[in-house]
């Protein structure tokens, strides 16, 4: 039989021994000798064929079952951190978009919220008292009551392109007419009998116009740049 060295195998096994229980009682037939006796043996141990044949696979057994127990809870602790840093991990990009959701509804709400207000603060041109003429600066005054606050720019820029905020303004060749450049321009009496007189009528008509067609008044702006007409 080889002689082969297990010196630093015994003394990592000693604990092992000792679960087994007394091996060489077991193997003699003595009496179970205590742990102390069973580690102080395994450690000065220096040979494996110092080691009687019964306890030898004994010890081996014992020794491969503690290995495969220590790697088993090893590895189940590191799955165990891995699925807590998994879990941690998920909670925060839930949390994270729970948060801009809640941050994405709170702006639309304000939004549609301004939206409202600016809508109910427009006056209808019926509110408008009727003049015999008006300046720009009244007509633009006007527009500015009726056109929600949001929409009045892109309706402002319309406005300065078609007829410089004449509501007089007329097409000799086309025969659009008004604020607007309404073709024909008795168009604008669906909005009022009074559409070429009266800015806040031709204000009516084209704000409705703008909205059915293109959605907005900004909408209307949009094609407006792209193909100088609207």
């Amino acid at each position: 039989m080889s002689r082969i060295s297990v010196r630093g195998f015994a003394v990592a096994s000693a604990t092992a021994v000792t679960t087994v229980g007394a091996v060489v009682g077991v193997a003699s037939g003595n009496a179970q000798p205590s742990s102390d006796n069973l580690e102080a043996t395994a450690a000065d141990a220096t040979l494996l064929a110092d080691i009687p044949v019964g306890q030898q696979a004994q010890i081996q057994v014992s020794s491969l079952t503690q290995q495969a127990d220590a790697q088993a809870a090893a590895a189940d602790a590191a799955a165990k951190r891995s699925a807590e840093e998994a879990a941690r991990i998920q909670a925060a990009k839930t949390a994270k978009a729970k948060k801009e959701a809640a941050e994405e509804q709170a702006e639309r709400e304000a939004e549609e919220k301004a939206a409202r207000a600016s809508r109910s603060a427009v006056r209808d041109a019926s509110s408008f008292s009727a003049k015999s003429s008006y300046s720009v600066s009244e007509v633009q005054a006007i527009a500015r009551q009726m056109v929600p606050g949001d929409q009045f720019q892109c309706f402002s820029n319309i406005v300065d392109h078609e007829s410089s905020w004449n509501y007089q303004a007329q097409n000799a060749s086309s025969g659009a007419y008004g604020l607007v450049q309404a073709l024909p321009g008795s168009k604008m009496s669906s909005a009022g009998a009074d559409w070429q007189t009266n800015p806040a009528t031709q204000i009516k008509w084209g704000l409705n116009y703008m909205n059915d067609r293109y959605g907005s008044p900004c909408g209307a702006w949009s094609f407006w740049q792209a193909n100088n007409w609207y």
